[in-house]
Parts: structure tokens; C-alpha cells; sequence
């Protein structure tokens, strides 16, 4: 606990508007031996259980997955989260990311089956149960000798997750609930043995969750096994209610909380997906470079391609970005929790506010990450050229696996809307200040600017400061849309959608940044030279993307004299005085990936 407390946290959001120092941020590096251990006997069960037998997931073989998933149970794996008198191993909320990290890249379906029952079918439970309902119901889902399932999206109730018809009827005697109602794309469905399920009473504003045991007796009917485009052997079927009984005991939480419960399970589910990709690039990228490094065209080993050398570097480079963000957030999140808990919260209630607090963050990694998984797969199918389009290699498996989770946890499109509005809202609550930045941009815009050329001799010196800049543009676009607009600028969804990509390219380059630094200060820089390249090429990439985006921003709703300022502003806060020599950063990349054969940073 001394170490969070000397560390400046920044609260959800504030990345923004204060500066990180890279020894306040955590990394893969920092693991220590218990986590390092925890990691090698995921990753050796993932070897031995998933990745040896990978073609099995395509064959919609549901009993396999359910099997791994018991001795997934029995080795632990299932109870990372759950706290001790539980059951579980209560470890920190890096532990939990860690291994849905490196359980997950093996398969999809897998990977889907752990996550929906680790979080959405056991954690309501761990964090909103009374202790009676924790008791009877958790320690059986850490062993895995039950298993858990989550009820929301319905056919009319998807995005909208509060607009559910399911019905839930009090008895005359008081004593249970009768629940009616259609739920769809319910994960592990199949070989449950408890679901969470949302529904309404009467004409409450919003609905209220239960626990309710998987008795076919009691009103519970299935559909068929859903036909995916991937997750093949993830068991996916409709659930029907009919006047299903629920004692009143078994209501979750209080009357109406369903909808709060479901937006925090959310949350968890968001940097949770984002750390579930992870893997799934890095195994990716590792077959890729075998196969290059072995495949032969024109008398030579396609790795050597400068074309093959591109998909590379773009693959490594964004994995270790990923990397970087996803283990930055999970720390801020552990250590929020901590402070909490210090201050005498509950454990339920410190780790409810410490994910909620970094919302905002979780929803950027979301959106990022998944999308970098489905370029990386996508890459990984193309160097394996025709073989990768072959369902006897796994890259195209890969690929189909990899398009749920831009669904998954709230599209990437509601997520990019959430990310800004969440911001607008702290911003409004006083949790985080976007005012002063904000006004301070608008005055910079209509000042000289300085023509003082900065020494930029250490490390990274340019790209911080570029940094900063990048984040004037953000509180550019967004200060003067907020000025605009108002409260109606949830209205703007594809103004919001390009103020979100300037602020996930804020945090994911930031991420990186920071991370390299730290380690090259303490490594050396020889020792970090890829990574160094790695988080330079990314940033160079950002700077494009936030250039498109600002300018589609700005010429959205600002018009004349405004426009022009802005426009020529935005050009200002993206200027890159030593542009770098990207060619060079991406052969230096992959060649180090060639060498390696595989991504071995992590």
C-alpha cells in the first residue's frame, strides 16, 4: 500500500489534462515472480489443453470446451478474482488480467467460455450478492463445478440494454418472482448451471437482476446451438422463460439496480476483452514469422520481403502497444481499489468504484484493442497467403474469432461515443478539468506561436512533447463542440466518433511511450532498441490518424474565420519536426521479429 500511496494515481480520465511520469506506470516487466509464475502455467496449460488440439474448437465440439473448462477449474485458473473466504485465490486486479491475458489466444471459444463465466456469470455475484448468496453460489463457480451464464441482450433490447421486456411477477405470498421472457446470444447457454438474468417488475424505469439456477422444470427452455461465423465450440443459445420461479432471495442486489449492475459488469468485461486480444496477437504473430522465416519464393525466405516486413512490424508494433495500455489501466485500477479499501470501503464496493473510475479508459482499450486483433489476424492470413486462407492452419480460425470482440461488451461504436461522453461527464461532475485546458488551448490558438526550436536530445523529448500537443487537439475539437452543442452533442455521433479516435490514439501512444521509457532508463537503450522503434512508429501512425480525424472534426461544425483558426491549429499541435524514417523503423522491427522468430517482448 506505500507504493500507491506515494505514486501520483491520476483519476479516470486525467491522462488528458496532467502528465504521467513513466515510473508511475506499470508493465509487463514489472511482473513479479508470483505473477511470472502464474503466466507460465497458464501459458503451459494453454499449450498442453487448447493449442495442441485448436482444430477441435472449429468442429463445434461444445463437451471439449466444457471440459477444458472443468480442468481449467481445477488447476485455479477459474478463481483468479474471487476472493479468498470464497473459495478463490483473491489475487490483485493485474493478477486477473494477466491470466484472461494469456488463457485466451489459443481459441476463441475458449476464450469466450472463461470470460463470460470468470466475469459476467461469477462477478455480479462476487460484487453485488449479499453474503448468503455469495456463500451458496461462488465457491462452486471458482472450482468450476458450476458454471455461470449471463441474460441481458434480448431480440428488441441489444445496445439499448435498459429497453428489456423480460417480465419478473412477485406471488401473492411474496415469497418468489415469476420470470417470462426471451433472452438471445447467451454464452455457455449450453452447459450452465446458474444464469444472471436481467428483468423488469411492473413499470420500474429500470430493470433488476436475479440469480436463477438452471432447472428445465422450472419453465427454462433452450434454442439450438447458434451457426457463428466464429467461436464455433462456444455454446451460443437463445433462453426462454416461462413464468420461471425465483425465490425472493435471489434477487441481485436491490430492486432496480440491474441496469447499474449491468453497466459496471461492462466496464469490467471492456479491459478484460481488450487483455483477452493480447495473447491472441502475440500467437498470431508468432506463426506468422515462423511461416515467413520458412517459406521460400524467388530463392529466398519471404521474411526477407520489405513487403512481408511491413505486416510484421504493424503486428508486433501493435501488440506491444496494446500490451502497454491494457497493463498501464489494469495497475490504475488495482491501485484505486487499494485506496479504497484503506479507507474502509468493502471489497465489493472498492472494486466497483475502482473499475468504474477508469470507465473512460476501459472503453478506449476496447475499441483499440479489438480492432488491432482483427489487422493483426487479418495480416497473419496474408503472409500465410493461400495457406492462411485453409482452415488446416489456424490463421483463419484466428480471424473469424477475432470479429466477435468489436461486438462484444458494447460496440466499438457505442464504446467510442461512451469514451467522450463519459469524459464531457466527469468534466461536468468536476472529476476531471477540461475547462482550464480547454480555454487555455483557445488562447493559445489566438496567440503568436513560438517559431523556438526545443532540445530534443534525450530519449522520446520530441514525441512527449508531440504528445502534449496531440492532447491540445483533443481539447481543441472537443472544448469548442462542447460550446457548440451542449447537451445535445450526444446528437453528433460521428463528430463523437472522430473525437474518440483522437483520444484513443492519445492513450495508446502515450502507453507505450511511457512503458519504453521507464525500461530504457532502467535496462539501458540498446537493450529497449525495437521497443523504442515500436513506440516511435506508433506515434507516427497516431499523428496521422489524429490529423484525419481532427480535420473531419472540425469541418463538421466549425465554419469561416473559427474553421481557419482551428484548422491551421490543429496543423500547429501535429507539426513533427524530425519526422522519423519509418521504412528503417518497420525493417528494424520486423527484423528482430525474423531473428527471434516470434514476438518476444513480453
Amino acid at each position: 500500500m506505500s507504493d500507491t500511496v506515494n505514486k501520483d494515481i491520476l483519476r479516470g480520465g486525467q491522462f488528458l489534462v496532467k502528465e504521467t511520469n513513466c515510473e508511475d506506470v506499470f508493465t509487463l516487466e514489472d511482473l513479479n515472480e508470483e505473477q511470472k509464475m502464474m503466466r507460465e502455467s497458464t501459458k503451459e496449460f494453454v499449450d498442453r489443453e487448447l493449442w495442441a488440439h485448436w482444430e477441435r474448437f472449429e468442429k463445434k465440439d461444445y463437451a471439449f470446451t466444457e471440459e477444458t473448462m472443468r480442468k481449467a477449474g481445477e488447476l485455479g485458473l477459474l478463481s483468479v478474482a474471487v476472493p479468498e473466504k470464497f473459495g478463490g485465490m483473491g489475487m490483485g486486479f493485474v493478477s486477473t488480467m494477466l491470466v484472461c491475458d494469456y488463457i485466451s489466444g489459443a481459441s476463441g471459444s475458449f476464450s469466450t467460455a472463461f470470460g463470460a463465466h470468470t466475469g459476467i456469470g461469477t462477478m455480479p455475484i462476487t460484487l453485488y450478492g449479499t453474503e448468503e448468496q455469495r456463500n451458496k453460489y461462488v465457491p462452486k463457480l471458482a472450482s468450476g463445478e458450476w458454471f455461470g451464464a449471463y441474460c441481458l441482450t434480448e431480440p428488441g433490447a441489444g445496445s439499448d440494454a435498459n429497453s428489456g421486456k423480460t417480465k419478473a411477477v412477485l406471488s401473492e405470498d411474496g415469497k418468489h418472482y415469476s420470470i417470462t421472457g426471451q433472452k438471445m446470444w447467451i454464452s455457455n447457454a449450453g452447459f450452465c448451471n446458474l444464469f444472471i438474468v436481467f428483468a423488469r417488475i411492473e413499470d420500474d424505469k429500470n430493470i433488476t437482476g436475479f440469480i436463477v439456477e438452471n432447472d428445465p422444470s422450472n419453465g427454462i427452455t433452450l434454442g439450438d446451438e447458434e451457426k457463428k461465423l466464429g467461436i464455433h465450440s462456444s455454446s451460443t443459445r437463445q433462453v426462454f422463460f416461462n413464468e420461471t420461479k425465483v425465490p425472493v432471495e435471489n434477487m441481485l442486489s436491490e430492486r432496480g439496480n440491474g441496469f447499474k449492475i449491468a453497466m459496471n459488469a461492462l466496464n469490467v468485461g471492456r479491459i478484460k476483452l481488450a487483455a483477452a486480444c493480447l495473447e491472441a496477437q502475440r500467437r498470431v504473430l508468432n506463426e506468422a514469422a515462423v511461416y515467413a522465416n520458412e517459406r521460400v519464393q524467388f530463392k529466398t525466405p519471404i521474411v526477407n520481403f520489405g513487403a512481408i516486413k511491413s505486416k510484421l512490424a504493424d503486428m508486433a508494433t501493435n501488440t506491444y502497444i496494446d500490451e502497454s495500455a491494457c497493463y498501464r489501466a489494469a495497475k490504475n485500477i488495482e491501485d484505486r481499489i487499494a485506496i479504497r479499501e484503506a479507507e474502509g470501503n468493502t471489497h465489493q464496493d472498492a472494486e466497483l468504484k475502482g473499475v468504474e473510475e477508469y470507465a473512460i479508459e476501459c472503453s478506449i482499450l476496447k475499441v483499440a484493442v479489438s480492432e488491432h486483433v482483427q489487422q493483426t489476424s487479418d495480416e497473419g492470413i496474408q503472409i500465410f497467403g493461400g495457406m492462411g486462407f485453409s482452415a488446416d492452419t489456424p490463421m483463419e480460425s484466428a480471424w473469424r474469432d477475432a470479429r466477435i470482440s468489436r461486438i462484444y461488451e458494447g460496440t466499438n461504436e457505442i464504446n467510442r461515443m461512451l469514451s467522450v461522453g463519459m469524459l464531457v461527464k466527469k468534466a461536468m461532475k468536476g472529476h476531471v478539468d477540461l475547462l482550464g485546458p480547454a480555454t487555455a488551448v483557445g488562447e493559445e490558438l489566438m496567440g503568436i506561436p513560438s517559431f523556438d526550436v526545443p532540445d530534443f536530445s534525450e530519449l522520446f523529448a520530441e514525441e512527449k512533447d508531440l504528445i502534449k500537443r496531440l492532447k491540445k487537439v483533443f481539447l481543441m475539437v472537443a472544448g469548442s463542440a462542447v460550446q457548440k452543442y451542449g447537451t445535445e452533442l450526444e446528437e453528433h455521433q460521428q463528430l463523437l466518433m472522430a473525437a474518440s479516435d483522437i483520444l484513443i490514439q492519445v492513450y495508446m501512444a502515450e502507453s507505450a511511450i511511457l512503458r519504453t521509457e521507464k525500461n530504457a532508463k532502467r535496462f539501458g537503450e540498446d537493450k529497449q532498441a525495437t521497443q523504442i522503434a515500436m513506440s516511435k512508429y506508433y506515434l507516427y501512425r497516431a499523428v496521422d490518424i489524429i490529423t484525419q480525424k481532427g480535420k473531419e472534426a472540425i469541418v463538421s461544425f466549425a465554419e469561416g474565420d473559427e474553421q481557419k483558426m482551428m484548422l491551421m491549429g490543429l496543423k500547429r499541435f501535429t507539426k513533427y519536426t524530425n519526422q522519423p524514417n519509418v521504412v528503417a523503423l518497420r525493417t528494424q522491427i520486423a527484423d528482430k521479429i525474423a531473428a527471434d522468430n516470434g514476438y518476444k517482448f513480453d
